[in-house]
């Protein structure tokens, strides 16, 4: 029984917040808003044990940012105080907000406070077990924090080389031994030490035991514990965040490389396994990390080099460390003779080791471990070192016991979950996790340990993630069938959903033979049947369950009675009697007789009756696991399942992820050794290419040189005109012993070689003219182009409205025509995003043929052309047809007889023997005739002139020969590109099956191919099986993309010779909005899975490119989100540009925040748990738009957006009843949630922040920057300002709002379009307040 329990707290709320004591204090003292005159600073003032409440109440106020740290002083902060920072830190990491910025104000104290917080985390008797908690939570933030050079210069103090002075010297003499650099370091520090006085040198012993004096006072109160009575819970929980704080420095190269040995010396995991709270229940979620933390002290890396190791390295670690066991027992004890002799497979595991060592004496024990360095020799005079016999086996043991290898572990784990995964709340929390307690959970850090650390850590969240939305599925249909218990005992069904049915029946109608060396079946296939007495839509859909669709199989025993009620107060598993679940895949409907349904365009049969078997694939290590226990004697899962499970497509694509990831760790090759450390958190360089065209990046010279500010422009013109398209060299910084502090490598670096060039002429048709980019790139805009054409990683931060997607675009089209062999592979995470993009590449000047989009969502494109992959095979199909009629015309022009144009092989022999063979003797006269050219020679001998009789006339000019010349040699082109497409599309008439033609479009034919992150992650193992390749990779939306998502689309390849042909990864993406969404909050807070792999690049400083002008919003508005990037001006048109320089009419201002008060008594409401609403704001938003509408703005240039679900679903409502009856008012372009509308945007934004009682997730800076950026024109907020008016991380933006009036001005008389702004009325003339 756990005593004292610690429980969460809801926020509070407004009327709570104005009621405390707290708030009168705080007005008193620190209170930004307040008007009243602050008190000076007062020590008692400081922290005293708030309740949870209390606490968030304090941080709200500021109470840490304008009192506890502008007051700290060094010597003089009491031990309150610092209990009182602590405590304030702790709530904002709980909260999600930005917990060190305070202390940027006060940097210089930061290090005293740093050194007294650790003095007091020591102290055992004058602090309260929750106090130590507490304090324990902040180390674990300052060392999950090594980003940040405040925090990191502290924290590395404590886990440097000279913590190894608590190791045992003959220990510590072993690693000295294969790493002689640490000797040195360690008799340096030891002669500094010397030279250090009294003051120093015990700052410096203090920093060197810290840890180890942590790891007693863990293994001190861990002995508190008995096997029965009561348990303390705040000490219990100290014991989870101690083992958490362990595991986070195991976690990290930086913190594990000098503190694994001290770990290890320390023998903790053999201590604590052997404890008594391991033993008792309330000891789960312990004994849990504790598992964790013995996965990473044995971690698959040498802690030194930092390399991983591989299964043959560890394998020889491990005899190495049995075979100096068997050394020590055969040199002094004769009776261990036998265990000596033998072979190391023989007596490596726990059963084999407890054999031989379990008959030991304590003494004799004791002795083995001394000689193998593993504990002190028991000296008579140290009671305190006694130790007992179990623990003394169990060392010896643990130490040396075969440890599976990650790998095999891995490849041995069923994928699905099962029952006892999916409610075990230490690793699948409940969806309103508070941020208190700890969990059993990997973390994303900034920094991984290795590729397969990174790879397992992502495995393990992705896969836990999809089993807390496979939870909320299956408890949401079980409950609508509502199970009962039959009469006869069986399951009774009062209900029906829509995404469950009852089964009849199961059969395993393969189980194949385990490949070599497993142990598993290689493949397991079952028939099941349902009977589909349903609607015919929901039968269709059930119908239409396609190949590798993930289906879950669930044995219900209800245990109620038929009628009983569900009750959702008590636990759901015990209710419905659930007991298994089992998850498979779908390979197909089957046929009456038996076979499976072909996907493809043909019908479907028709069925008699409604019963539907389907083919499906179970889990072949589930299954062994299954099958073992029923040979134990438990009963046959497979024979009880009674109901079936499916889920929605686009929610079902985690085994697809999963299988992916366990890929990548069984393949050798994954990244480029250019990405690898990048992706660990390293860096990582490459050599630049000094020269690149730029085709029309820049629209002329003065373009050119105003994109370079900082360069020195030289023009090379070699005699032409200097106009675009342009060739760029930059300079190199070249070595030199001449240079005094790099001046001149600097000199060099800035200067750019410009080369004009003439493109290629292609020909006489309009069509054949290149299109030209129209846009005028800034200075960063082209930095970034500039990045994205060079090899490696490029970071892109673009802010909203700045031209993100113009800048991929022009990337992509200068790769193309830089490296015309190289493949582009651009992902995004939505398919609207890919849409935009792949719209602006088509209107550039990249051949359509070499254009594929993959995925669903290419029926969206704003394009009568095809471009999915069968689309792209009839485009080729008809393009054949159209060339080949050209063959045609042209074998008529020539008078050539025969049937040449019948296929891609006859016109390749036509243009053999007939075109080249006029083409070519034409080019020796015109060479022949250079030295006398004359003009009319051209247009005489050139033998395609009658071809070209459709071309504008006249073909040739007659100016000059070389004029002429040129035209002639682009006719040809125009010739020859016919025929090189007819040789490309030669393969479409060898292969009929249009899978090999679709497969030959993508592996040969197409150059840019776009996909969703999703269907990358979906369709990986077919792409490599099919040869995919690609050489540069371009992600737009990366900041939303999860970690593992944005990693899987750079390995859609496999390595060829051992090398990855990767060689540039763009990144675009803006970390300052709203992250991937995680629908578990433990996962989102606990985990910090919600990183993006881009926002975690940007916290390592890898350099990056950010755009800095917008042309989105007016300048007013974009002041509201500005200040959080590092320097966003605006672009010349948003001044200058009439529906800028316009006001909105009806309105004083163009954005407002209109202060909302309680309708009927009431402000916001929650109908339902989580769902908010708030009528009176729903009612004044729909008022605004109908009164918007009557002065005759469009519907569409309106949004109306809000903070949460419940509050879009009651607008909705409201307009239905209030607007959609009405012709002339209508619906807005669009009611939903700011979270949803990012990367869209609206003339007009209605925003309703709908919190009355707390602020909720709008603290989340990144939510309100998405909220302020989506108008254009005109922005009103309707909300509680007194309520967020307070909020520290939404000052920036609400102290603009609130500069002006809190009631909505208006000027009715007006229509739309609207007044100049210069002209804009100030007064009250005219103007109505609401």
């Amino acid at each position: 029984m756990v005593k004292g329990k610690p429980k969460s707290a809801p926020a509070p709320t407004v009327e709570q917040i104005q009621a405390d004591e707290i708030t009168q204090v705080a007005n008193d003292y620190w209170a930004p808003h307040s008007t009243q005159a602050k008190k000076p600073f007062n020590p008692k003032v400081s922290y005293s044990l708030f309740s949870v409440k209390r606490v968030m109440l304090l941080e709200f106020s500021q109470y840490l940012e304008n009192y506890l740290w502008p007051n700290f002083k060094d010597g003089q902060a009491s031990q309150e105080h610092v209990l009182s920072i602590v405590a304030m830190v702790n709530e904002k990491f709980r909260e999600r907000v930005p917990a060190w910025e305070a202390f940027k104000s006060k940097p210089e104290q930061f290090p005293a406070f740093f050194r007294q917080m650790c003095e007091l985390s020591l102290k055992e008797d004058e602090l309260t077990p929750r106090e130590q908690t507490l304090l324990m939570v902040f180390l674990i933030q300052c060392f999950n924090s090594l980003g940040m050079d405040l925090i990191r210069t502290q924290a590395q103090r404590l886990v440097s080389l000279t913590i190894w002075v608590h190791v045992l010297p003959a220990r510590r003499e072993e690693v000295f031994k294969s790493n002689p650099k640490y000797r040195k370091f360690w008799a340096l520090t030891q002669k500094q030490d010397a030279k250090l006085d009294e003051d120093a040198l015990k700052k410096v012993h203090f920093e060197r035991s810290f840890l180890k004096k942590h790891i007693d006072k863990f293994l001190k109160i861990l002995a508190t514990f008995n096997e029965e009575g009561e348990i303390d819970a705040y000490r219990l929980q100290y014991c989870e965040r101690f083992l958490e704080l362990l595991i986070d420095l195991e976690a990290q190269l930086p913190t594990r490389r000098f503190f694994n040995l001290l770990l290890d010396d320390s023998h903790l995991m053999v201590k604590a396994q052997l404890s008594a709270l391991a033993k008792r229940s309330e000891g789960r979620l312990f004994l849990q990390l504790l598992e964790m933390l013995n996965f990473y002290t044995g971690f698959e890396i040498n802690d030194q080099t930092g390399e991983a190791l591989t299964d043959h390295e560890m394998t020889e670690l491990h005899y190495d460390s049995i075979t100096s066991l068997q050394k020590a027992a055969f040199r002094d004890f004769p009776d261990l003779r036998k265990f000596a002799l033998s072979n190391v497979a023989n007596i490596d595991t726990r059963k084999a080791l407890q054999k031989h060592f379990g008959g030991l004496s304590k003494a004799q024990l004791n002795e083995i471990a001394v000689s193998l360095h593993l504990v002190k020799p028991f000296d008579e005079s140290n009671k305190e070192e006694d130790v007992d016999a179990k623990y003394l086996e169990e060392l010896l043991i643990s130490k040396n016991e075969r440890r599976i290898s990650q790998l095999e572990a891995l490849n041995q784990r069923p994928l699905y979950p099962t029952e006892e995964l999916v409610w075990d709340e230490n690793v699948v929390p409940v969806e309103f996790y508070s941020g208190e307690g700890c969990l059993a959970l990997p973390k994303l850090n900034l920094q991984f340990l290795t590729l397969h650390d990174y790879l397992l850590r992502n495995f393990h969240l992705f896969r836990l993630e999809s089993t807390y939305e496979i939870r909320q599925n299956i408890e949401d249909s079980v409950i609508r069938m509502k199970p009962w218990k039959a009469e006869d005992g069986g399951c009774y069904f009062g209900g029906w959903a829509r995404m469950a049915h009852p089964m009849i029946n199961i059969h395993i109608m393969e189980v194949a033979k385990p490949n070599i060396g497993e142990n598993h079946p290689a493949r397991v296939r079952a028939d099941i049947t349902i009977n589909l007495n349903l609607r015919q839509e929901i039968k269709r859909e059930w119908e239409n369950l396609r190949k590798h669709d993930v289906l879950f199989l669930i044995t219900l025993r209800p245990p109620n009675a038929i009628g009983t009620l569900y009750d959702r107060s008590q636990p759901f598993v015990s209710q419905v009697g659930l007991t298994y679940i089992r998850g498979c895949e779908v390979e197909g409907l089957l046929d009456e007789h038996g076979r499976v349904i072909e996907e493809g365009p043909e019908v479907k049969p028709t069925f008699k009756g409604d019963n539907r078997s389907f083919r499906v694939w179970l889990d072949p290590n589930q299954y062994q696991h299954d099958m073992t226990m029923t040979m134990d004697g438990h009963e046959d899962i497979y024979e009880t399942f009674n109901v079936v499970m499916r889920r929605k497509p686009k929610e079902n694509n985690f085994k697809a992820v999963l299988e992916t990831i366990r890929d990548l760790m069984n393949t050798d090759c994954v990244v480029p050794d250019w990405l690898h450390d990048i992706i660990l958190g390293l860096r990582c360089a490459l050599q630049p290419i000094a020269t690149m065209d730029w085709n029309d990046t820049f629209l002329d010279i003065d373009h050119l040189k105003s994109s370079f500010p900082d360069h020195t422009v030289e023009i090379n013109d070699r005699g032409l005109e200097v106009k675009a398209p342009f060739r760029l060299t930059f300079g190199v910084a070249k070595p030199s012993l001449k240079r005094k502090h790099g001046e001149e490598a600097e000199k060099d670096e800035k200067s750019i070689t410009v080369e004009p060039f003439v493109p290629l002429n292609r020909g006489p048709y309009e069509y054949s003219k290149p299109r030209r980019n129209q846009v005028p790139f800034t200075p960063t805009q082209v930095e970034a182009i500039r990045s994205g054409m060079q090899p490696g990683l490029t970071l892109v931060v673009g802010p909203p409205g700045t031209g993100k997607t113009d800048v991929a675009v022009q990337i992509i089209s200068n790769l193309y025509h830089n490296f015309p062999e190289q493949r582009t592979l651009i992902v995004t995470h939505s398919n609207q995003a890919l849409n935009q993009l792949f719209e602006k590449i088509i209107a550039l000047d990249v051949d359509e043929r070499h254009l594929l989009r993959m995925g669903h969502g290419e029926e969206s494109l704003e394009t009568e052309k095809d471009f999915s992959r069968y689309g792209r095979v009839n485009y080729v199909l008809a393009q054949r047809l159209e060339l080949l009629d050209e063959v045609s015309r042209l074998k008529e022009s020539l008078g050539v007889p025969g049937d040449v144009e019948a296929s891609c092989e006859t016109a390749g022999h036509f243009y053999l023997y007939h075109v080249l063979a006029r083409w070519e003797p034409f080019l020796a006269r015109m060479k022949s005739r250079k030295n006398k050219p004359e003009v009319q020679h051209v247009a005489e001998l050139f033998p395609f002139t009658k071809y070209f009789s459709n071309a504008p006339q006249p073909l040739f000019k007659g100016q000059t020969f070389e004029e002429d010349f040129e035209i002639a040699e682009g006719c040809y082109r125009h010739i020859q590109k016919i025929f090189t497409q007819l040789e490309e599309f030669r393969a479409m008439e060898l292969l009929r099956m249009g899978a090999e033609r679709t497969r030959f479009l993508l592996v040969k034919e197409a150059k840019i191919i776009a996909m969703t992150c999703t269907h990358a992650a979906l369709k990986r193992r077919d792409l490599v099986e099919q040869g995919f390749q690609y050489d540069n990779i371009l992600m737009e939306e990366s900041a939303q993309i999860l970690e593992i998502e944005t990693f899987i689309p750079l390995l859609l390849q496999n390595p060829k010779d051992g090398i990855n042909r990767l060689k540039r990864w763009i990144m675009i993406g803006d970390h300052h909005q709203l992250p991937p969404v995680i629908k578990n909050m433990a996962f989102q807070k606990f985990s910090n899975m919600e990183q993006s792999l881009f926002t975690r690049f940007v916290k390592l400083g890898i350099p990056t490119v950010d755009l800095d002008a917008q042309g989105r919003a007016r300048p007013s508005i974009c002041n509201l989100y500005n200040w959080r990037y590092k320097k966003l001006g605006n672009l010349p048109h948003v001044t200058t540009v009439n529906e800028y320089k316009n006001a909105n009419a009806g309105f004083f201002y163009d954005f407002q925040l209109i202060d909302v008060g309680d309708f009927n008594g009431v402000g916001e409401s929650e109908p339902n748990p989580y769902f908010y609403q708030n009528l009176a704001e729903a009612e004044y938003v729909v008022a605004v738009f109908m009164y918007l509408r009557l002065l005759g703005y469009p519907a569409h240039k309106i949004s109306i957006l809000t903070t949460y679900n419940g509050q879009k679903h009651l607008i909705r409502d409201v307009i239905q009843k209030r607007c959609l009856r009405n012709a002339l008012i209508g619906a807005p372009h669009k009611v939903t949630t700011v979270d949803r509308y990012q990367g869209q945007q609206n003339d007009i934004i209605l925003l309703s922040l709908v919190k009355t009682k707390n602020v909720g997730h709008l603290r989340d800076v990144r939510r309100l920057i998405v909220a302020m950026s989506r108008a254009r024109l005109g922005l009103y907020v309707f909300a509680r300002v007194s309520l967020f008016q307070n909020c520290f991380e939404l000052t920036p933006a609400f102290s603009q709002l609130m500069q002006r009036p809190m009631k909505l001005m208006l000027a009715p008389s007006e229509r739309a379009p609207g007044r100049t702004i210069d002209h804009q009325r100030h007064d009250a003339n005219g103007q109505l307040c609401l």
